[in-house]
């Protein structure tokens, strides 16, 4: 386990993030885009987020992740199996599962093997992500330029579902009394917003070539028990001129984020906050200037780095 020190501060967690002509999270029907056929909002599941962090910390950071496609030789394991391994006299040492893999830090867990049922609630919590505008569906159809079988003479059909535009946002907390039930290390934590925002920038998939983070902040406060709650409600979008209508959003060229009423919140509660994170893609078009209205507001900034 790292010497990294226990969680002791609640944080909330905003992260933004956009893909263009991709799907963020296809249904398991048909795979088409999750929406909110209410009201044509994207949605994107948490496990989608967290299948994203996992595979960062284990490609890119050399991390143990338990919850993975597939181990070291390739070969696909059950979970059952994977914890096997942790098993001392037919009883789970659940201390050495949480000090073997992050994920679990994170995340938590349920485990069910022989006489041993154990759930570990996470620390981290995510919402599902939404899209802060409605988005509209295209409906692609074409042809592969390989034939699919000997004899053949043509290639075969395909057909796809994409979000010409779609900027989601995700909202997260972590909750420094259950860190300290998992182990969750500040270490942990810095790992995990350098998955959140590059290991989104990293899937190059067919469905999600063009996913690009723009914002991550994390806020960290000073009095347990306490956080101000639905942040990513504060942060308004606002089409810029020319366009039409949300549905018709292209690219972060045709909006402004209104960051106004985020920074009334986080002032009126300012002496309750002990930092701030962030890191903020140069593109993302926005008003005020965040960064200096939390300056001026004297709250104590550090932008995220990779480590």
């Amino acid at each position: 386990m790292s010497v990294s020190k226990i969680v002791a501060n609640r944080s909330e967690i905003i992260f933004l993030y956009d893909i263009s002509y991709g799907n963020p999270n296809g249904d398991a029907i048909d795979n088409k885009p999750r929406i909110d056929e209410k009201n044509n909002y994207n949605i994107v599941t948490d496990v989608r987020l967290k299948r994203t962090i996992r595979d960062y910390l284990l490609k890119f950071k050399q991390l143990q992740v338990l919850i993975r496609k597939e181990t070291e030789d390739g070969k696909v394991k059950t979970r059952e199996k994977l914890i096997e391994e942790h098993m001392k006299n037919k009883k789970l040492d659940i201390e050495e599962i949480k000090e073997k893999y992050i994920d679990i830090r994170l995340f938590g867990g349920t485990f069910a093997i022989e006489d041993n049922n154990f759930a570990l609630t996470g620390p981290v919590q995510f919402k599902f992500g939404r899209s802060l505008h409605r988005v509209s569906i295209e409906y692609i159809k074409g042809t592969t330029v390989l034939p699919s079988g000997e004899g053949k003479a043509q290639g075969t059909f395909w057909e796809t579902y994409v979000l010409p535009y779609s900027l989601v946002c995700f909202y997260g907390v972590v909750n420094e009394n259950v860190a300290k039930e998992t182990s969750l290390t500040e270490q942990d934590i810095d790992y995990l917003l350098e998955a959140i925002y590059y290991g989104t920038n990293n899937l190059i998939t067919r469905s999600k070539p063009s996913q690009q983070s723009r914002l991550l902040l994390q806020i960290i406060y000073k009095e347990n028990n306490f956080h101000i709650g639905d942040l990513d409600k504060k942060i308004k979008l606002k089409l810029a001129e020319g366009i039409e209508s949300e549905e018709s959003i292209r690219s972060y060229e045709d909006y402004v984020l209104d960051f106004t009423q985020f920074l009334e919140t986080i002032k009126n509660k300012k002496e309750k906050i002990k930092e701030i994170k962030y890191i903020i893609n140069p593109n993302l078009r926005y008003v005020p200037d965040l960064i200096q209205e939390l300056k001026n507001q004297n709250i104590p900034l550090s932008e995220i780095q990779i480590k």
